[in-house]
């Protein structure tokens, strides 16, 4: 009796350039999936269903996911086999054989190595917003006449001629607003192109979660330590309304 094929498990397989290394750090935290290197490509096996069809995979440059039948690698869909299956590989999980290396960071600002390309793209989930930047002389007037309960949840700092509010509800002052992810600020309605990056970065750069990432569109980022932030109050406003130059 000829085996059913839609009951039979399927093993997947993927082949990247050895060039495009780097790109990998997106699926680094899929435990399960195994790596082994050739002199000029990168071979990878373990993928489940979900994560062969998942957007992670789908942005990945140059690569070739393959279904391996009786010792052949299928393109999806084919029929033709395109390769056979390699021998002698030396497997290892991803996340012990993948290394990612990033700069030292410059002070408050700090840029990733090009290598390592952070792009923000437009997300089609919503998040709810929990942090606020707006310029200090657009709400100036209005935030000395707020009453105590609306401003005593919210914790602010300013960074240049801004404000950055944190807290729940938000204040609704005219601005851009931001929400939270393993220790980021990203603008509403923004994800990072590879969502998997995020507790990379966090990890380098704030493995301690002492500071908030703020993020812009561009993929810039400022460093913010928490602890610089200060409880709003009308009083704490006016005190530093009077060191500052934009008064």
């Amino acid at each position: 009796m000829a085996e059913d094929s839609s009951k039979r498990i399927k093993e997947f397989w993927a082949e990247l350039p050895r060039a495009d290394e780097y790109f990998l750090g997106s699926i680094r935290d899929w435990k399960n999936v195994q790596i082994a290197l050739e002199e000029d490509a990168i071979w990878l096996k373990g993928f489940t269903d979900e994560q062969s069809v998942s957007s992670e995979i789908q942005q990945l440059p140059n690569f070739l996911l393959y279904e391996l039948r009786d010792g052949l690698l299928f393109r999806k869909d084919a029929l033709i086999p395109s390769k056979k299956v390699r021998t002698a590989l030396l497997w290892t999980p991803i996340d012990k054989a993948l290394r990612l290396t990033f700069p030292t960071s410059n002070h408050n600002f700090f840029g990733i190595d090009e290598k390592i390309e952070v792009k923000l793209k437009p997300s089609e989930e919503e998040q709810p917003a929990t942090a606020l930047l707006c310029l200090i002389s657009e709400i100036k007037d209005t935030i000395i006449a707020l009453p105590k309960f609306k401003l005593e949840k919210i914790d602010w700092i300013v960074i240049d001629d801004k404000a950055l509010f944190l807290g729940n509800p938000l204040l609704s002052f005219p601005g851009k607003t931001f929400w939270s992810k393993d220790g980021h600020l990203l603008p509403t309605g923004f994800d990072f192109e590879f969502k998997n990056l995020s507790s990379l970065l966090q990890r380098k750069y704030n493995e301690c979660d002492e500071s908030w990432l703020l993020w812009n569109e561009n993929g810039s980022v400022l460093s913010i330590n928490r602890e610089d932030f200060q409880k709003l109050s009308v009083s704490s406003f006016r005190l530093t309304e009077k060191s500052q130059e934009w008064i």
